[in-house]
């Protein structure tokens, strides 16, 4: 009997990826049919469809399970769920289409098939309801309200099955892990008690805090990375990795935490999507999720513990992984080491406050971070990533208020 927490929704795992000579079949019978091009976000939701990550979703969600998500947070089998999982396509291929009818999805961008979805509804959306409840906000500066803005106008509903996870596995090798495979190693070292730790930064001194608080508390850790498409000025997850491990090598202890990485696009929607990173950990086996200051946030749109307010509102009936609610972390230079607003009695001149914005900006700038900041191993990869960079290649990073204190 498994001491890991049950996958979301109180069942079995639900991967819907094919194999063997149903694949075979499949992968066949989806040339011959119409197809429908799939936005990165939607080809990485299919992954995680297909890898078993959104247990217990069957596929798109059609108009009442949207307005259930959007409304109460709730599918309307009664199941939590934060955030759509939607697909869309134009009026005019909409038309074309019928209930039933089994079509291709394509990722736009490399062009493979990635799935089959079986039409079961076709409708439209109040775009704006949809931005106003899962991104607080309407505003187009948000990178997430502006995808959903620029999607196409009616969404398609229906069952999947999977035929590619894509690039992740050969890209990425063993940091691509399923869900089933992250069960499986939790259950070799005998860990019930495991917290994910999110990110799409390199970590710095304060991540590294945040996840050494976990370690002494829980059997183990996940450090569990974002592999889809991120923002312009985003740090790619190949140097993530490598600056990880680095970090892990150096300054954790042997068989502690482990590093892994899943095939998720960030919609950067701060209290909700926090809500989802913790439905999806609980699939991968975690019981709780890390969450500190500003948690999938971006700008000043979120306070910098709404992620962590808002699990307040979930009971542990509907969500079983939990949050690991942690305060403002920082360096401070009177206690000489890493402390948070709990800890440490010292006023805001004795801090140094860190961020992912922040170190970016520094290493875009040729500026040389602190050793209070980042650890030097760390450093030398990060640094010869930016100087690789072509000017062309190179962002403007902007500093919000989450990342300044």
């Amino acid at each position: 009997m498994s001491k890991l927490v049950p996958p979301h929704g109180g069942g079995e795992l639900k991967p819907l990826m094919l194999a063997g000579d149903a694949l075979k079949q499949a992968k066949a019978r989806a040339k011959d049919l119409d197809q429908i091009k799939m936005s990165s976000r939607e080809a990485c939701d299919l992954i995680m469809l297909g890898i078993g990550a959104f247990t217990p979703l069957d596929g798109f969600m059609g108009h009442e399970d949207w307005k259930g998500v959007c409304e109460n947070m709730r599918l309307t089998s009664g199941v939590f769920w934060p955030i759509p999982v939607t697909l869309s396509t134009t009026h005019g291929q909409a038309n074309n289409l019928k209930i039933g009818q089994e079509v291709a999805l394509v990722d736009e961008e490399s062009g493979e098939i990635g799935g089959i979805i079986t039409i079961t509804e076709k409708y439209t959306i109040d775009k704006g309801l949809e931005c106003r409840s899962v991104f607080g906000t309407e505003d187009k500066e948000h990178p997430g309200v502006l995808k959903v803005m620029e999607q196409p106008e009616v969404n398609i509903a229906g069952p999947v099955v999977v035929l590619s996870e894509g690039e992740f596995p050969t890209k990425y090798g063993n940091i691509y892990m399923r869900p089933s495979q992250t069960r499986e190693l939790f259950e070799e070292k005998g860990w019930s008690q495991v917290a994910a730790f999110q990110t799409r930064n390199p970590m710095h001194r304060s991540h590294e805090f945040l996840a050494k608080i976990a370690v002494e508390t829980m059997d183990g850790v996940l450090i569990h990375q974002i592999l889809g498409k991120l923002k312009a000025g985003d740090i790619p997850a190949e140097v993530r990795a490598e600056a990880i491990d680095t970090l892990i090598d150096n300054y954790f202890v042997k068989d502690t935490v482990i590093q892994a990485g899943y095939p998720m696009e960030m919609r950067y929607a701060g209290p909700r999507e926090a809500l989802l990173h913790a439905v999806f950990r609980q699939n991968y086996g975690c019981s709780h999720l890390i969450v500190g200051r500003d948690h999938a946030g971006v700008g000043d749109y979120y306070g910098p513990f709404d992620a962590q307010h808002i699990f307040d509102k979930v009971s542990e009936t509907d969500l079983r992984t939990r949050p690991l609610k942690i305060d403002w972390t920082f360096y401070c230079y009177k206690c000489q080491g890493m402390a948070s607003l709990k800890t440490c009695p010292h006023g805001k001149d004795d801090r140094l406050l860190l961020s992912g914005t922040k170190l970016r900006k520094m290493l875009s700038e040729g500026e040389q971070p602190p050793a209070e900041f980042s650890r030097p191993e760390v450093v030398k990869i990060l640094q010869a990533y930016y100087a690789s960079l072509n000017e062309g290649e190179k962002v403007e990073v902007k500093l919000h208020k989450a990342a300044t204190g």
